[in-house]
């Protein structure tokens, strides 16, 4: 099955709702990236969308229309954030730091959205604080729970802030962790993180910097799960439509390279803005960011990329070689049906997550083994399709 928007009518930004015109990159039909197929699925149809990014020239922000609703992608997931060891270690030296930093402990509230298997909140239990996880998926959920991690099966916007703001529930440090691009009604989602945050609380979010996809041609991070990048031009300008303050900036490596941004409500006089902020806005703009030239020249990187992917691919099966994948990821499955790779070219990718295991990749249909297969049937190649933590990787490989 396909769906597509009718010629002629153009989506909106979620942002700001000025009708789009200008496309970044298209890359074609693509299924749903964590929509991992049962066996007894195999003759079925997969619906397959729109993978077509624009950009607002208004508000720059980098977006994916809705095809699907968030109920629909996100209230059972496959994604587990623990497999990750580096990003389980990533949550804990940021826990501590802000434990150390706030001088948080047994009287003070911790507030997670979108807070998966409780990754980071189980280092915030474990220091004595109180804390309360927002998860929509219930079999993510029921993970954190038991590492004693309080969740709510909720979707976050202003109606879940508003009850627990009038229970007194307030976050004096209130995280978002690789949240924000998933959120299709992006102006409630904000307003609920002004809502729940305590008068002089601080808000952390990160995600992907859009920036860096541009430069690092990380086209497989867009999926149709992820409905925006930013920059920190159009971050800001989302969270001060809201009353709240972005005074700091963090460039991090995660995920190909994320900003952390810290924000305060408007009212709290208490955390000055920092030279941070001018500085990396400076660098935006002379990178383009603000000019839809700098965004319609990276559909050709990507062009290329997959020629270049392809005449490897091709190469080597003409030798004769046998190539694996290692993960199942969302970027990993946008690269794939892009570049048409099927079991053709891969005879079968692994993952740690044994949610994922015996099931086949959507689109391309690979089936997800367990990463002992890549030792028992020793391919001349590995794919790693997870490349932001192949580091990781290919130390469990060696």
């Amino acid at each position: 099955m396909i769906a597509a928007t009718p010629a002629g009518i153009h989506a909106r930004c979620r942002f700001c709702g000025e009708p789009l015109h200008d496309t970044v990159v298209d890359l074609g039909m693509s299924p749903l990236c964590e929509s991992y197929v049962r066996p007894d699925r195999l003759n079925a149809a997969e619906t397959f969308y729109p993978l077509r990014v624009q950009v607002c020239r208004r508000c720059w922000l980098v977006q994916l229309e809705q095809y699907v609703s968030a109920e629909d992608i996100f209230s059972e997931y496959a994604y587990f954030s623990s497999f990750a060891e580096s990003w389980v270690q990533h949550a804990r030296t940021y826990a501590e730091r802000m434990v150390a930093r706030l001088g948080l402990g047994a009287r003070s509230q911790v507030i997670e959205v979108a807070s998966n298997d409780g990754y980071l909140l189980q280092w915030f239990v474990n220091a004595g604080v109180p804390v309360l996880g927002i998860e929509p998926a219930g079999n993510v959920a029921a993970a954190a729970e038991t590492k004693g991690v309080p969740t709510l099966v909720r979707f976050f916007g202003t109606e879940l802030a508003g009850e627990l703001a009038a229970k007194g529930q307030r976050a004096d440090l209130l995280v978002g962790n690789n949240v924000l691009a998933q959120v299709p009604d992006l102006n409630d989602f904000v307003a609920g993180l002004k809502v729940v945050l305590a008068p002089q609380g601080l808000l952390t979010l990160e995600f992907p910097h859009v920036q860096k996809l541009i430069a690092g041609n990380q086209f497989d991070t867009v999926y149709h799960e992820h409905f925006s990048y930013f920059s920190l031009h159009t971050a800001q300008a989302v969270f001060a439509q809201h009353g709240l303050v972005v005074f700091d900036v963090e460039e991090i490596p995660t995920h190909g390279g994320s900003l952390r941004i810290f924000a305060r409500h408007a009212e709290d006089g208490t955390k000055p803005v920092e030279a941070t902020v001018a500085a990396l806005l400076q660098r935006e703009e002379n990178f383009g960011l603000t000019r839809a030239d700098r965004y319609h020249a990276f559909a050709t990187q990507v062009e290329e990329t997959k020629r270049g992917i392809l005449d490897l691919l091709i190469r080597l099966k003409r030798d004769g070689k046998r190539i694996a994948g290692y993960g199942a990821p969302g970027k990993g499955n946008t690269l794939l049906n892009y570049c048409g790779v099927r079991t053709d070219f891969l005879d079968f990718t692994v993952d740690r997550n044994d949610y994922k295991q015996g099931k086949f990749l959507p689109g391309t249909r690979i089936p997800i083994l367990a990463p002992a297969e890549i030792a028992r049937r020793k391919p001349d190649y590995v794919f790693i399709l997870p490349w932001n933590v192949k580091d990781e990787i290919m130390a469990q490989m060696a």
